[in-house]
């Protein structure tokens, strides 16, 4: 056997072994995901108010909806008449409190989540990275004391301290803004300059606590591989300290960073619970603890077993892309077998 016909061999058994891996891993993360909901499902339905009619619910067409999950039925059979009225009508389940079916209302809201979330994002990765390669490369220092000591605040310090905070400083004690909440969607069209004001505040706490979170990441990674025995062969073969930073130790820094950002994408679409509260942000978070703390009724135990879903579905995918992009950034890593 030549060279050429080796090399295909071991590229053919590599390729195979990363798709019995991803394949894998998507069986797993399927087998996870339908045990948690089965289990929250389950949990629903021992609820003592999931069988009462709310205020705001016309009986006849609640006893229709028991009657299509088949409260009469054991719990099993229960959680298939589910899984199959939304493979089959596309029947999520339906919000007595909105009057409407529960994945339209999701979806609705969606957008005004990503919004909310995708500046502070965008904003976040790349003075996250700055601020992560001066601390690293400013370790011991004045400089990488006053950065540790700002992230250490932003991590320790609950985000809705820090959204309180600023509500009463910026509109209540220094009035610059008009508002402490997010305008809603009828007023924003009429103002715009007003709307933009609205997410300044939500923008700056929601990115401070990402800023806070890259730079220790990245701060850490890097001042790993600053200290490594190859950085020093770098050095002694000639190269500067920038150089050898540069073409060496940011890449190989960024091997873990890189997935972190990619599922940190991903998490976009779960909100914050908390930060959409505080600014009564008519998003996804809202919407959940809306549905849960009956705000408006009894808990709408549909909604909360969509949104249940939505959230285990995003958080389980974030971590299966972030895994899986490991073997893009760095080809020396293949899945399933460590680093070659």
């Amino acid at each position: 056997m030549d060279f050429n016909s080796l090399g295909l061999f071991f590229l053919k058994s590599g390729e195979k072994q990363m798709t019995r891996y991803v394949l894998k891993r998507l069986g797993l993360m399927l087998i996870t995901f339908w045990i948690l909901i089965f289990l929250i499902f389950f949990f629903i339905r021992l609820m003592p108010d999931f069988h009462q009619t709310g205020l705001n619910e016309d009986p006849a067409i609640r006893a229709e909806w028991l009657r299509r999950q088949g409260l009469d039925k054991p719990i099993i059979e229960q959680f298939w008449l589910w899984v199959k009225n939304i493979i089959v009508d596309g029947d999520f389940g339906y919000s007595f409190v909105r009057k409407r079916n529960s994945m339209d209302v999701l979806l609705q809201r969606l957008p005004e989540t990503i919004k909310i979330n995708v500046i502070p994002f965008l904003i976040s990765v790349p003075l996250g990275i700055a601020f992560g390669i001066i601390a690293a490369l400013k370790k011991n220092k004045l400089t990488d004391h006053v950065i540790s000591i700002g992230v250490m605040i932003l991590i320790s310090i609950p985000s809705f301290v820090i959204a309180v905070l600023l509500q009463y400083l910026f509109v209540y004690r220094w009035k610059l803004f008009p508002s402490i909440y997010v305008l809603p969607k009828d007023e924003a069209a009429l103002d715009p300059v007003g709307n933009i004001l609205s997410r300044v505040l939500p923008t700056i706490v929601l990115a401070s606590g990402m800023i806070a979170g890259w730079t220790r990441l990245l701060r850490a990674e890097l001042s790993e591989t600053l200290t490594s025995e190859f950085m020093l062969l770098a050095r002694a073969k000639g190269l500067t300290k920038t150089q050898a930073t540069l073409r060496h130790a940011l890449r190989n820094a960024f091997v873990p960073f890189s997935p972190a950002i990619i599922g940190g994408f991903i998490s976009l679409l779960s909100g914050s619970l908390i930060i959409e509260k505080t600014f009564r942000i008519a998003g996804v978070g809202g919407l959940y603890l809306a549905a849960i703390g009956g705000s408006e009724g009894l808990p709408d135990y549909p909604m909360v077993m969509v949104i249940s879903s939505f959230y285990l579905s995003i958080g389980l995918l974030s971590g299966i892309v972030s895994d899986l992009s490991y073997g893009f950034i760095d080809p020396r890593i293949k899945m399933g077998a460590g680093k070659q």
